[in-house]
């Protein structure tokens, strides 16, 4: 692969596999959406200064900081674009794990995640949008792939937007119902784009593995960034210290296989960004568990052992 040009590798997928990944985006705001309660909005209402403060350093501060490390770093374009789309997704429920390990409150995680994931519906596709325009290499990459804005708010807010929808009607007037979906579908789903991943990078490895040494470090520098995001948020704010580590967690782990399904369906499979994507899908699962095994850690020192 040497000589060959990230910006240049697309990864091959027939309109099949569009129609199946369409589908596993369903899945998976369904799911999410399956797990939400009235009470999860209605907390944001009761305590609002924590929620908001991550849902703005989410959606407002991380795809702002983002564009502005692209047009710092100047990456490839497919890799610029990438930066921009994981940043404008809304947290993953891996999250809320991560926050419980860390002693962090989980349940505003559990509320920052539901609130990020319905906002996500019109909030991911603008701001994907937005900042990709602002980077005239993102920008000319849009033009290339042809993205027609309307058309592009339309599809993502029907993918995103009905099955939340659903979701959030069977888990509000069905609970019994939504209680048994809720871990099977969830499950499905993750399964559903853990295949569809290893059957893409099976079918596409050659491409892929020559770039890694080249995505790995922008990858940890962006998380990076969006953990300090995160805390720094948190510390302005100042919150409590459960809820700073829930801020922060919820900031630094973006829903990054929401992102790979958008690149792989949205945007012709762009070899740059979908590494992105994939890589952010590892590593922000690394520096996370790395964050939760800190701050206990700290919590040990800080708290006297029983003898």
């Amino acid at each position: 692969m040497t000589g060959t040009s990230i910006d240049a590798v697309l990864i091959h997928i027939d309109s099949t596999g569009q129609a199946i990944l369409a589908a596993v985006l369903a899945l998976i705001m369904f799911g999410v959406a399956l797990d939400l309660r009235i009470g999860d909005f209605a907390a944001v209402l009761r305590r609002p200064l924590a929620p908001l403060t991550g849902l703005v350093a989410q959606v407002l501060l991380l795809p702002a900081i983002s564009w502005a490390l692209t047009m710092l770093l100047q990456p490839a374009p497919s890799v610029a674009l990438g930066m921009i789309i994981v940043a404008a997704c809304p947290g993953g429920n891996l999250s809320n794990l991560v926050t419980h390990m860390a002693r962090g409150n989980t349940a505003l995680s559990v509320c920052m995640t539901g609130l990020s994931s319905v906002v996500a519906v019109i909030a991911t596709p603008l701001n994907i949008l937005f900042w990709a325009s602002l980077n005239p290499a993102t920008a000319a990459l849009l033009r290339q792939v042809e993205v027609e804005p309307a058309a592009f708010l339309g599809q993502t807010a029907l993918i995103l937007g009905l099955p939340m929808v659903l979701g959030l009607a069977i888990a509000h007037g069905r609970p019994g119902w939504a209680a048994r979906l809720r871990r099977p579908f969830q499950i499905a789903s993750v399964l559903a784009l853990v295949l569809f991943i290893i059957a893409t990078t099976v079918a596409n490895g050659q491409y892929l593995l020559a770039f890694l040494g080249q995505i790995m470090p922008l990858v940890i520098l962006h998380n990076a960034a969006a953990l300090l995001i995160g805390l720094g948020a948190a510390w302005l704010m100042r919150l409590d210290r459960g809820d700073r580590r829930a801020v922060t967690i919820e900031v630094g782990m973006q829903n990054s296989g929401l992102g790979l399904a958008l690149i792989l369906n949205q945007f012709d499979a762009l070899g740059g960004a979908a590494l992105i994507a994939a890589g952010w899908g590892i590593w922000h699962i690394v520096s996370g568990w790395g964050m939760a095994w800190l701050w206990r850690r700290r919590d040990r020192h800080r708290v006297p052992q029983p003898t």
